[in-house]
């Protein structure tokens, strides 16, 4: 049975197609030499953020595409279909949320644009523990407000791509 695309739109069907357009420069081969080195694809996610895939869930205002999940989803889709490795990457799209949400108005001033034009890298997350390992619902980590301070109490056991981020 062939999976098909789901309807998503002019918009999100163009995307697809570009990114499709944008892995065929890196082949099979360029994976495989990374996987013998042990090497991070630095040439994929500079030509990704070049694009602004990876900018796409970032307001406008900040010089983002202000686009919804919807088109995260598709861009990452279609670096897996390609062969790719979106897992080097997709955080860069997903983990700036946090400062949306989160951050204040000059934090967000302040680094959105830089990620936005790909100069600057927010991709390392710390979610692992030795108890409940990426399985996010039973992560026991806690930061508790002490003042004008959070102490955080818990255990990570690595984070991940904190050598490719700024």
């Amino acid at each position: 049975m062939a999976i098909k695309d789901i309807e998503q739109g002019e918009e999100i069907a163009q995307i697809r197609d570009s990114v499709r357009r944008l892995c065929q420069d890196f082949p099979g081969e360029y994976w495989r030499k990374l996987d013998r080195e042990n090497a991070y694809p630095s040439e994929f996610v500079k030509a990704l953020s070049d694009a602004g895939y990876l900018s796409v869930l970032i307001p406008e205002e900040y010089g983002g595409s202000g686009m919804p999940l919807s088109a995260a989803a598709a861009i990452l889709e279609e670096v897996q279909r390609a062969g790719a490795n979106g897992a080097a990457c997709h955080a860069q799209m997903y983990i700036m949320g946090a400062l949306l949400r989160h951050g204040s108005a000059a934090q967000k001033q302040k680094y959105l644009p830089g990620i936005a034009r790909g100069e600057l890298r927010l991709q390392a997350f710390g979610v692992t523990e030795p108890t409940s390992g990426t399985d996010t619902t039973s992560i026991k980590t806690f930061a508790r407000r002490d003042g004008d301070h959070y102490v955080v109490n818990g255990q990570k056991v690595w984070t991940s791509r904190a050598e490719q981020s700024d």
